[in-house]
């Protein structure tokens, strides 16, 4: 009972875990590939976000390499506090404004915020790299005197 508990609790994971970090990915592209830092800097600017300069190649660089990081389930929890942090500064800066549903509103920051802080308390799951190092790590320290 308590390993099959364990087993969905961890695809949940699995499956939460990928599929934030494809978007995040996605996100991140955009910006970087698509869109490019300068233009990411001049709407961070038109927004009032503190410190563009910084801040843009910052989320920038947190999208693209962290969604990365979380499909592979790498340093999940730190990676999921970043974007919960990110996405509650979307919300309270930009998409507050607009409103709670609808173009530019804060719906789709929340959701990805509320995902993040999921994953913050439940890590990575089942097949992630942060699951095989702590397996690892079990291992080794068995094995001293």
């Amino acid at each position: 009972m308590a390993d099959a508990r364990v087993l969905r609790t961890g695809t949940g994971l699995l499956i939460l875990r990928v599929i934030l970090g494809i978007l995040f990915f996605a996100h991140g592209y955009q910006k970087l590939i698509t869109m490019g830092i300068p233009q990411i800097h001049a709407a961070f600017t038109k927004f009032n976000i503190p410190l563009p300069g910084l801040v843009a190649p910052l989320v920038t660089v947190l999208e693209f390499f962290g969604g990365i990081a979380l499909v592979v389930g790498f340093l999940t929890r730190v990676i999921a506090l970043l974007f919960a942090i990110e996405m509650a500064c979307a919300v309270l800066l930009v998409h507050i404004k607009v409103g709670l549903i609808g173009p530019g509103g804060a719906e789709l920051p929340l959701i990805f915020g509320t995902a993040a802080v999921a994953l913050v308390l439940g890590g990575g799951g089942i097949l992630s790299i942060d699951q095989w190092i702590s397996r690892r790590a079990v291992r080794v320290r068995v094995r001293r005197p």
